[in-house]
């Protein structure tokens, strides 16, 4: 990218420059104490120049938006074409509340809905189930059957709005149901535009939320490739989410290598099931963080995307540009957010929300200010809402294509991580791929090490948290936080008792020995489960199924 010569001659300039005039600058006025780096931890030199990218070439390591490697992004011309999709994660107590949430929502200016489901919806469990006590509709959505998907999406036209879903284990099942919807709606299912997460290696790394082990979990997921391939064409079938792995304490290194080598295992299972690579892999997408350190997050996303076309070209050999193309979802930090000062976190939003749009992001969720408390309410999530929105049409940013992109530290950062999570990509391989290096324990030992890193630093007041140890103030309790009525539990069971009463019972029955019966083989799971899921079967009668068959997974314990 730059010519050797001049690239020497500037060398030369640069210690005399620092020979000299920084010199007398430092013997006057010091730098701050403190050490100079990312919010990963990594050294932030004091000056970056074409030296520190001397041997780029600008064809083969950025090129043009819409082009490998997609350095600069997936389309030529980005949000001069058409913006992100801003898409609020939203979900709380009954389908009735939520979906009353998802209408404010639209009605706010939001382009996509994004669900939040409860933790028993999560992992496979009825509303009526001993251990769906006290979290029923707490954090997300209860959906025990088709009836509560048909409330949730009740006047909202599938074939209008994008739907995103943050469901894993039982993914296929969730998805079942919204086709079934859709059809209740008159809508064929090759209408649908959405996403499931579908991604359980990140849950045995990070979040727990799994129910069935290894092998029959990444068939679910291959079954649902295959089938969305055929008969739900728009819909993108797995979300691998790096999100989880850096909320657990990854640095962004981590998150990007983590997340590509869930990546490589699922293409490889769909190849290794029959699938043609260039058959499912144009519908896969991404999810990632945005943290605090605006520039070192804007690189993340440009060497994510990068890599992500090397893999699938050199790798997998994909042909079809979409193949190719890192497509992403991102959620501001999460862990970021403070319960103190809760006001600062829309400013922390902000940042993230501007780190989102310049690395490139394809959709995003801004979270609201007083999550670190609870629930989101209403106003919070129209100002979280609001940040997207002002980014998006007075910050200037949405006008040009990646247009960080030649600054010499944007560069940098980028190589480097692109680099360092290669070589974390390269580390996993040999260990055997990225479900073996899980079932040792390696990524989450990586990330317990960085976490408590993290968190020594803030202890030790060498990385500052403002309002947490540093500028706190005396604060009033909160107040007019979101609280979900203790009396939801018990009216979803009520809902869930009726639904049993009332369905043709010996219908649901056929249908779930039918599921049985091809889970014990190797047929595609999908049909059978839509054909219970249409017969009102619940979500804990199929994962019961389920269960029963391939048993559930055991997580290892690291230390």
């Amino acid at each position: 990218m730059f010519d050797q010569e001049k690239l020497k001659k500037l060398q030369t300039s640069k210690k005399e420059w620092e020979a000299g005039k920084l010199k007398g600058i430092l013997e006057k006025r010091p730098e701050r104490k403190e050490k100079f780096k990312s919010g990963s931890g990594e050294k932030v030199e004091r000056l970056y120049t074409p030296l520190d990218i001397g041997q780029a070439d600008y064809e083969k390591d950025l090129g043009f938006p819409g082009e490998f490697p997609y350095t600069r992004g997936v389309q030529p011309t980005m949000y001069r074409g058409k913006l992100w999709t801003m898409r609020q994660y939203a979900g709380f107590s009954t389908a009735e509340e939520s979906n009353k949430r998802y209408q404010y929502l639209l009605e706010q200016g939001t382009t996509g809905l994004s669900v939040a489901f409860d933790l028993p919806t999560q992992i496979g469990y009825d509303s009526d189930h001993p251990l769906s006590e006290g979290e029923i509709g707490k954090v997300g959505v209860a959906i025990d059957s088709l009836a509560d998907m048909e409330v949730l999406f009740n006047e909202i036209p599938l074939d209008k709005v994008s739907t995103s879903m943050t469901i894993n284990a039982p993914a296929s099942i969730l998805l079942a149901m919204y086709i079934a919807v859709a059809e209740k709606q008159g809508i064929p299912s090759d209408k649908l535009r959405g996403t499931i997460q579908n991604d359980i290696l990140k849950e045995y790394i990070a979040r727990g939320t799994y129910i069935f082990p290894t092998k029959p979990s990444m068939r679910l997921i291959t079954n649902i490739f295959e089938y969305c391939h055929e008969q739900v064409p728009k819909w993108n079938t797995i979300s691998i989410s790096g999100y989880h792995i850096r909320e657990a304490g990854a640095t962004a290194v981590q998150e990007v290598a983590f997340t590509l080598a869930d990546g490589i295992a699922y293409v490889q299972a769909a190849i290794d099931a029959g699938l043609d690579v260039d058959d499912f892999a144009p519908r896969l997408s991404f999810f990632f963080n945005a943290h605090n350190d605006l520039l070192e997050e804007v690189g993340k996303f440009r060497a994510a995307r990068r890599l992500w076309a090397k893999i699938m070209k050199e790798r997998f050999g994909a042909k079809n540009p979409k193949s190719l193309m890192l497509r992403f979802h991102t959620q501001t930090g999460g862990s970021t957010l403070t319960a103190q000062q809760p006001d600062n976190n829309i400013v922390r939003v902000a940042i993230q929300t501007l780190a989102a749009v310049l690395g490139g992001t394809q959709s995003l969720h801004t979270n609201s200010r007083d999550e670190a408390l609870a629930l989101p309410t209403e106003e919070s999530v129209r100002i979280a809402l609001r940040t997207q929105q002002i980014v998006a049409y007075e910050s200037g940013v949405a006008e040009t294509v990646d247009p960080l992109a030649g600054s010499y530290y944007i560069e940098s950062i980028t190589n480097k991580i692109e680099k360092e999570a290669m070589e974390y990509i390269t580390k996993i391989d040999n260990l055997g791929g990225a479900a073996r290096a899980i079932d040792q324990g390696y990524i989450q030992k990586e990330i317990q090490d960085s976490a408590y890193n993290y968190q020594k630093e803030i202890e030790k007041g060498e990385r500052i948290v403002v309002g947490v140890n540093k500028f706190q103030i005396k604060e009033p309790a909160p107040s007019g936080l979101l609280k979900v009525d203790p009396s939801v539990g018990e009216a979803q069971k009520q809902k869930l008792a009726k639904l049993k009463t009332n369905r043709d019972n010996e219908a649901v029955r056929r249908s779930l020995l039918e599921l049985k019966q091809v889970a014990q083989g190797d047929g595609n799971l999908m049909p059978p489960i839509l054909k219970a899921v249409k017969t009102y079967a619940t979500l804990g009668e199929i994962c019961g199924v389920l269960r029963e068959v391939f048993g559930e997974y055991e997580q290892s314990i690291v230390l």
